[in-house]
Parts: structure tokens; sequence; C-alpha cells
């Protein structure tokens, strides 16, 4: 099935307590986009960029089979531009700066051969912006959306009424507690799922990602790695390699979505080991799959233990 991401394609610059990129090549829809190619040979972009952006990097992306017909460059602007700042303890990071740019007029409009995208990701935009692209679409099969702090602090109103139409949604576990006014997240997940979304994703960060679909609740970890150097992008690259993964199944039912998770959380895991998209380069569907037995084996619970003994 074709994947379909409409998001950002910016300049990230980026510190970490292990280096610096400035100018890096970022963006919801490029992490989605380069994450989900692994399993769907038809990936879609749509996002806008201004007359800075290079052709190398637009390069990038074509030559990994993204299909760019949706991918607008405004000859007048700039394209959008986001800094960030991280700390050793990688779940926090300080924002430097943030250029809208081009982003600033963003209203996506898909080319006709797009309106038939059978798994959809939003990526993080302002929901009217969302449900427009909603509104171009024929008939999904899934639709995933990520949202954040600012929309739900700012367009409460625009986000209850595009939850009442999407599938899945895809948060952390701030986003979760905010959007639901409530610190547990069993109770957040309920109160969330009860605005409209049939599957809710919650990411922990380091501490893996809980998801919820029907009465089923499913928890993987993060894959333990020695060498984390940018966590930029993982939570896109994570939808991306989730939506691959549902791509390639006959039927999307609560297996599938379970394996999509780790699929999604294993794609994630490759991300951090370098800067920006980086690792998403060269990885090789091989890889995937030995992270994807090694993940296999981090959780498996032997069979119980017949009779235990005590002293």
């Amino acid at each position: 099935m074709s994947v379909l991401a409409v998001g950002t394609v910016a300049f990230d610059h980026i510190e970490t307590p292990f280096g610096k990129r400035d100018r890096a090549l970022g963006g919801s829809a490029t992490y989605i986009t380069l994450a989900s190619r692994f399993m769907s040979d038809d990936v879609r972009l749509v996002a806008v960029v201004g007359h800075d952006f290079p052709e190398e990097y637009v390069e990038v992306m074509r030559s990994r089979n993204i299909d760019l017909e949706g991918l607008e460059s405004r000859p007048d602007e700039l394209t959008f531009a986001w800094g960030g700042k991280y700390h050793y303890d990688l779940n926090n990071r300080d924002t430097l700066y943030t250029d809208l740019n081009v982003l600033s007029s963003f209203n996506p409009v898909l080319p006709a051969s797009y309106t038939d995208s059978r798994i959809v990701c939003l990526g993080n935009l302002d929901p009217t912006v969302q449900a427009s692209v909603m509104d171009q679409i024929s008939a999904p099969e899934i639709v995933l959306c990520d949202t954040m702090n600012f929309w739900i602090e700012h367009t409460p109103d625009s986000l209850t009424q595009l939850l009442g139409r999407v599938d899945c949604l895809v948060i952390n576990d701030s986003e979760a507690r905010e959007l639901a006014g409530e610190p547990n997240l069993i109770v957040c997940a309920r109160r969330i799922r009860e605005l409209g979304p049939k599957v809710l994703i919650i990411k922990k960060g380091e501490h893996g990602a809980l998801m919820f679909a029907g009465d089923s609740i499913f928890t993987v970890p993060a894959f333990p790695l020695e060498d984390i150097q940018d966590p930029t992008g993982a939570g896109d690259a994570f939808m991306g390699g989730f939506a691959g993964f549902l791509s390639g199944c006959k039927e999307i039912n609560l297996d599938s979505l379970k394996h999509a998770l780790v699929y999604g959380s294993v794609i994630a895991s490759f991300t951090v080991e370098k800067f920006g998209p980086e690792a998403l380069y060269e990885l090789t569907r091989s890889e995937i799959g030995q992270r994807i037995d090694a993940f296999r084996d981090l959780t498996t619970i032997p069979m119980p233990i017949a009779e235990i003994t005590t002293s």
C-alpha cells in the first residue's frame, strides 16, 4: 500500500553533548518518508521548501525512491529552519530558534496522483492544515496523526475536531497528559480515545512506547544503545517505520499493529545513532531484521517454570 507523508522539510541546527550540525536535512516528512521506504515501494511526500534548499538534499530523497511530486519549492522564500540544543539527558532540549519562513503560509494541495493514498501520515502541523489534507484523500486505509503541546494549548477546538477523524494518534507522554488533563497514562489513553482515535501510541523516549488498541495494551521498550548521537526526528522515524510496516500487511489488525510498533521502534533506534537522518541513508533491510531479532530476544518471556524450589 502507498504511504503519504505530509509535514515539513527543513534545515535543522542540532547541538548535542556529542557534536553539532548546522543546516542539516530535517523535518517531519523527511524522517517519515526515509523510514517508511524500507517496507513500501510507493512513498509520497508533501511539503514546501524555499529557494535556499539545496539540490543535494532533494537528491538524497529522490535517490531513495521517494516520490517528490508533492514537494513545493517557492523561489522567493526561505526554507523552514529549526535550531535545538540537547543536554546530557537527551530527553530534554532547548529550542534555540524557529524560523517558519515558507511554513507560515503552507496550505498543501495534493497532486491528483496522491489522492488515493492508502496510509496517510499527518506530521506535526496546524490541525486545520492536517484536516484540509484529509479532505483531499479519497479512501485511506488508516490515518496516523502527530501533534504537539503548542496545538494542544492554542488550537484545542480544531484539534478536537481533527481527532474525531483520525484512526491513530502518535504523541509523547507529556503531550498525552496535557491533552487529557490527567497524569495517569492509562486514564489519559481512555480519555483521548474517547475523542476519536481507535489506536493511541504514547512515546516515552528512552522508556519505549505504549499502544492502546481495542481492549489491548501493548508495550515495547526502547532498544538499549551504547552510542546515541542525536534524538532529533526519532519520533517521526518511528511513525514512518510503523506506517511502512503496515503498508506491507494484507490486513491491518491488532497483530499487525503490534508488529508495526516493534518495527517503528527499531527504525527509531537506528536514527538516534547518527546526526539528523544520516543513519537512514544507507540502512539495509538485513540490518533492520537483525535488530528485530535482537529486540525479540530482549522482550521474550520464557515459559513458566513448572516447579520453583525455595530454601
